[in-house]
């Protein structure tokens, strides 16, 4: 399995722990900057985009979250980077499950925000994948930003919600589609009993994508978990409550 060079970008003090931002689908790196003036502050902090967004490479699929993952442990071999603290979000953090049950000695602790160990069956990622090919990524811009915030958000931050709409239409609509396809029957509920990394689940109260329960019984199956409910929040709770969720990162991930 070919692994893909992946765009990243390094920021914070050059011999600190490192500490790894994997992004939801559908964002760039730059969806980490409200954490960067906390997490910079004693540690390295490693951002990258995912195949197909920013300077990332688009090759041809199908895609699998098996290799979605490989890219990343990748780049930590390439960077010489052989533990670290990893923060995920959205379908992003199933790529850092994937590592932490099968390459448990890359991952030193986890936070996964917004997640689920399985696609849920109501979630129309074949349709959207579908769409994007046909029509680019306008055609699926409204459907895939409505869950990312609350309407207070959008209406108070109307420029941040405009900014990382505008990215999602920057991605290439090829390798968009071949994630959504990654994802339609994903099922790692057999990985997370295998997790020994230590782990703190964060869901968003009012996230209509995955809801807090699922959150809640990713962390249940993990031995070592800690779950938390970030209120006033919609999918991209790291933007939306990046108050909240600075503090529960430096307290559990850069402590």
């Amino acid at each position: 399995m070919a692994l893909i060079p992946l765009q990243y970008r390094l920021d914070g003090p050059a011999h600190a722990p490192v500490v790894l931002l994997v992004p939801p689908f559908g964002t760039t790196m730059s969806v980490w900057e409200p954490q960067l003036p906390e997490l910079t502050r004693d540690r390295r902090v490693l951002r990258v985009n995912h195949r197909g967004h920013g300077l990332s490479p688009t090759p041809e699929g199908p895609y699998s979250v098996e290799g979605l993952a490989l890219d990343v442990l990748g780049l930590l071999g390439e960077l010489g980077f052989g533990r670290v603290a990893a923060v995920g979000a959205g379908f992003g953090s199933s790529l850092l499950l994937w590592i932490a049950a099968n390459s448990p000695r890359s991952l030193d602790r986890l936070a996964l925000l917004a997640s689920a160990s399985r696609t849920p069956p109501m979630h129309h990622w074949a349709r959207v994948a579908d769409r994007a090919r046909e029509g680019g990524m306008e055609a699926v811009v409204e459907e895939v930003t409505l869950p990312w915030f609350t309407p207070g958000f959008t209406t108070d931050a109307p420029e941040v919600a405009a900014l990382l709409t505008d990215e999602l239409r920057g991605v290439d609509p090829v390798a968009y589609a071949s994630l959504c396809d990654a994802i339609v029957h994903m099922d790692q509920r057999d990985l997370v009993s295998g997790v020994r990394v230590p782990t703190m689940v964060l869901s968003a109260a009012h996230d209509p994508l995955l809801p807090p329960g699922h959150g809640r019984r990713l962390a249940d199956g993990i031995a070592d978990s800690r779950f938390e409910v970030v209120s006033g929040a919609a999918h991209l709770l790291a933007v939306e409550r990046a108050d909240r969720v600075n503090e529960l990162l430096r307290e559990y991930v850069a402590s």
